[in-house]
């Protein structure tokens, strides 16, 4: 991450002649907001001064304590590269601060914040993420409105001409670039209109970072392609859905805590606590990682999304899998993520559920090197295979009864998610949708 001082910043403006600052934030819902201004009031905004209207942010406050101020992280400046025609817009991610100088409990991003400390006070140094977000690009109508047309019938690894999203796929990874991403793989997924770009890992707040700015620019950069890009988890039936697998890693003073030479695996006592810690708290961080209705159209058999809690060095089915990658590159990878998690709330839950296995020396059961997705119902249970929730529904009450995960959400943050979540999966609920319609319209 560069490391930018407030002199570098007013020289940087001044220098690429910026004319607008955006500072941007992250409501509970995981949505990117931002307050855009003029280069006169950057040094305002620099002073910590910049105040915004809580109340009407998603999850924030009530109209009677709506006064919220903006602290802008000078280390995520980044000048946007499309924006270089009509003046430069520059931008910052923003912690959010009450009217009184504390800050926010409910700033999904201090809440991140908050929950490292406590990996810190059991004397770990970084908790390391590389995301895998995938996507899917549908045609734009002629009045710039996402089709169900896909832009390709390209398979997994596939190139063009049937790849037919590689130019954009190819604009976006140069964009991240020149915004200081490194970029590590771009690739067609399995299902036609599916991508993924993978970029370097990195410590747990720059790539919750990361993944919002990611997911910025491939929707700009889709647009300016004629396409939409969605991280709606299940667009389409019949194909795989839309993950966000994160590889996670423990660092002590520079040392991968999860690496032991000589360790089953070459795994340590410390990655072991860590997996049994997820697996016991998965059924009920899944409302979190999974947070919308139609993430549970992901999580089915057949479509290589995880539906079973379990671990394996070599099996793709469960929940986490172990890379084959050693040294400094022992991680675990969580495959049950998906991209319309809220980064922030997402790497909370998962870090408090790896850190209470710690704080407790949890052992995780044996790993299952079979394809759980043909075992039977009796042959899981007695290998003490759990199911993931199958509905959002399922899962909030899963989330309220875990005290772990509601800690790592804090009050604020349990209350608003848990009922912005209910009013979603009502309104779901009392829907009378197509399905429905083709059912029994005739049928009754």
């Amino acid at each position: 991450m560069a490391k930018y001082t407030r002199e570098d910043i007013l020289r940087i403006v001044e220098e690429e002649n910026v004319k607008y600052i955006r500072l941007q934030f992250t409501d509970i819902l995981g949505t990117i907001k931002n307050v855009e201004i003029p280069i006169s009031q950057l040094e305002k905004a620099l002073d910590n001064k910049m105040m915004f209207d809580g109340s009407s942010i998603e999850g924030f406050v009530r109209i009677e304590e709506s006064d919220m101020y903006l602290y802008p992280d000078l280390d995520t400046f980044v000048i946007f590269p499309w924006t270089a025609e009509k003046g430069k817009v520059a931008r910052f991610i923003c912690d959010v601060y009450n009217a009184d100088g504390t800050p926010f409990e409910g700033c999904p991003r201090y809440n991140l914040k908050r929950v490292l400390k406590e990996m810190e006070a059991l004397g770990f140094t970084d908790f390391n993420l590389g995301p895998e977000p995938e996507f899917f690009l549908f045609k734009l109508d002629e009045k710039g409105e996402p089709t169900l047309e896909l832009n390709d019938k390209g398979g997994y690894f596939d190139l063009a001409p049937t790849d037919l999203g590689e130019n954009c796929r190819r604009d976006i990874v140069l964009e991240l670039e020149e915004m200081g991403f490194e970029i590590e793989a771009s690739h067609h997924e399995v299902a036609p209109g599916q991508h993924e770009i993978d970029f370097k890992y990195a410590n747990a707040i720059k790539a919750c970072d990361d993944i919002q700015t990611f997911k910025l620019v491939v929707k700009t950069v889709a647009r300016k392609h004629g396409l939409h890009a969605t991280f709606m988890p299940k667009p389409l039936f019949g194909v795989n859905g839309s993950g966000m697998h994160c590889n996670l890693s423990l660092f002590k003073n520079g040392e991968n805590a999860f690496f032991d030479p000589n360790g089953e695996l070459q795994l340590s006592d410390t990655a072991r606590h860590f997996i049994a810690g997820v697996l016991k708290h998965a059924p009920n961080f899944t409302a979190v990682t999974n947070p919308t209705v139609n993430s549970y159209k992901r999580l089915v058999p057949g479509y290589e999304a995880p539906c079973y809690v379990a671990w394996s060095a070599r099996n793709r089915s469960p929940l986490i899998r172990i890379p084959a990658s050693r040294g400094m590159s022992t991680r675990i990878e969580v495959r049950s993520v998906d991209p319309a998690a809220n980064p922030y709330l997402a790497m909370a839950v998962l870090l408090a559920a790896g850190l209470d296995g710690i704080k407790n020396k949890l052992t995780p059961p044996a790993p299952v090197d079979r394809n759980i997705y043909v075992m039977t119902k009796e042959e899981r249970l007695a290998e003490g295979i759990v199911d993931l929730p199958a509905t959002l529904a399922q899962a909030l009450e899963n989330l309220k009864s875990d005290e772990v995960i509601v800690s790592a959400l804090g009050k604020h943050l349990f209350e608003h998610f848990v009922e912005a979540k209910e009013i979603e999966w009502d309104m779901f609920r009392t829907a009378v949708h197509q399905w429905e319609r083709e059912q029994y319209m005739t049928l009754y």
